[in-house]
């Protein structure tokens, strides 16, 4: 980079730099909510999968839908840049999922989680989020594939589930980039002194 005042990219950059990074990502990324009923919790998740480019976000349960004014406040809009599957039945949306060619993650604390750094998320994944009050279902946990959990060293017992989507996301995207040819970072750099 450039010696010199450091600045905000302007939006023109922005854009590019994104189109870079974008090309140098493949795996398709999903996520399932279960019966997250809190309208923020909700409109934050959808603007975080836009962000990382998930494809799709299958509602089950209780699932407060993008349609929710509330929800709509925090999504700005993203709601419409992820397909979105209205509420089914948790094992409805599990099994859409795994059809569609998805291995599917539980986003949980039990005893044969994997912690999240350890877990294998440079593929394509759909990642499963429990409700705020009681995470995953027992059900959801016996159809999922796999479940990984969020090392914390802190005093409290658990992420608000907005929280937890964006860090599995960016991890899973970071498993992405960090196996891929090492020059994309160099042409993302290159970008942003053009």
């Amino acid at each position: 980079m450039s010696t010199g005042t450091r600045r905000q990219l302007r939006p023109t950059e922005v854009k590019r730099l994104n189109r870079v990074w974008r090309r140098g990502t493949a795996n398709r990324l999903s996520l399932i909510l279960e019966s997250v009923t809190g309208p923020f919790n909700v409109g934050s998740i959808f603007r975080t999968a836009a962000a990382f480019g998930a494809e799709q976000l299958w509602l089950a349960g209780n699932a407060v839908p993008p349609t929710n004014l509330k929800v709509q406040k925090t999504a700005l809009g993203t709601d419409r840049l992820v397909t979105w599957h209205d509420p089914v039945p948790v094992l409805e949306a599990v099994r859409a999922a795994k059809e569609d060619g998805y291995t599917v993650i539980a986003v949980e604390l039990t005893g044969d989680a994997v912690p999240l750094h350890r877990a294998r998320l440079d593929r394509d994944v759909c990642l499963v989020l429990g409700s705020e009050d009681h995470g995953c279902s027992p059900a959801l946990l016996e159809a999922a594939d796999e479940v990984l959990y969020i090392p914390q060293v802190g005093r409290v017992g658990s992420f608000n589930v907005g929280v937890a989507a964006a860090i599995v996301l960016a991890e899973a995207r970071r498993q992405e980039w960090a196996a891929a040819d090492p020059s994309e970072a160099a042409d993302a750099d290159a970008d942003l002194t053009d």
